[in-house]
């Protein structure tokens, strides 16, 4: 597997900066970000090279207006893909949106614009979503004769339910603004999504990066298990996680007394 700098990319722009975070952007501005069969493996080797890297979180951005615009329907239509190669595309887009939600490295997107079709399947893969005043979610497959290809189904209803995603599909529905966030399409609405994205992901990368591991891929994992088999896999991940050494420090710190205080901002002691 090639590392970082090895990586040659031309629809994407991937750099990481000495906090450990790596920028992730995608740099189809023209197309409004739409995914293209390279851009899709892109992705798949960029956050299949992070974890090796030492990435302790991720930003997922775009130039442009918009964030993501869904599947690239010129180069689809110019294609004339058979049902078989159609599907094999929808399986790469599936290995591109799991290496980043079971991948182990935190990865927070940063919305602007549309965030509409494989846009959303893209932004629903990520652990931590933030808005800004401009950005809408759509999923207009049913208008364009289309059926989501890249993890809609799976991913979509966990946020929404199935309901929402139903309407949005059958009718165009959009959500934006205030209700977006109450529907849990998105965690944060802000006016600067970059600036907020890059907030949350210096907070996140200060853990331990094995508890960062286990939250975002463990979680996910468990989502896919019956309860039963669930409860062990999570005593079992805790028992790991749990008695780590790197946490040894920090657990001294609140035996002492001396640890960071867990309450709302302007609350007392």
């Amino acid at each position: 597997m090639p590392g970082i700098s090895e990586l040659r990319l031309q629809n994407l722009i991937l750099d990481m900066d000495d906090d450990g975070i790596a920028t992730v952007t995608l740099n189809r501005a023209a197309k409004r970000n739409a995914l293209n069969a390279e851009t899709i493996e892109e992705l798949i080797s960029v956050f299949s090279a992070l974890p090796a890297a030492g990435a302790r979180a991720a930003i997922l951005r775009a130039e442009g207006p918009h964030f993501c615009a869904g599947l690239d329907l010129v180069e689809h239509g110019q294609e004339q893909r058979s049902p078989a190669e159609f599907m094999r595309i929808c399986l790469r887009w599936h290995e591109a949106f799991n290496k980043i939600e079971y991948g182990g490295v935190p990865v927070i997107a940063a919305l602007k614009g549309a965030v509409v079709g494989g846009g959303l399947e893209l932004a629903s893969s990520v652990h931590i979503r933030v808005m800004d005043e401009t950005t809408y979610f759509g999923l207009p497959e049913g208008q364009r004769g289309l059926f989501t290809g890249g993890g809609a189904t799976i991913r979509v209803p966990r946020l929404i339910g199935q309901a929402r995603m139903v309407d949005m599909m059958l009718t165009g529905r959009l959500y934006a603004g205030d209700e977006a966030v109450q529907v849990g399409l998105a965690q944060y609405r802000v006016k600067d999504s970059g600036a907020k994205a890059r907030e949350i992901a210096l907070r996140v990368a200060q853990n331990t990066p094995l508890s960062n591991f286990a939250i975002c891929s463990a979680i996910s994992h468990m989502q896919n298990m019956s309860g039963l088999d669930a409860a062990y896999a999570e005593a079992m991940v805790a028992g790991i996680v749990n008695t780590q050494e790197a946490a040894k420090d920090r657990l001294d710190s609140f035996s002492r007394g001396t640890a960071q205080k867990i309450k709302p901002q302007g609350a007392g002691a």
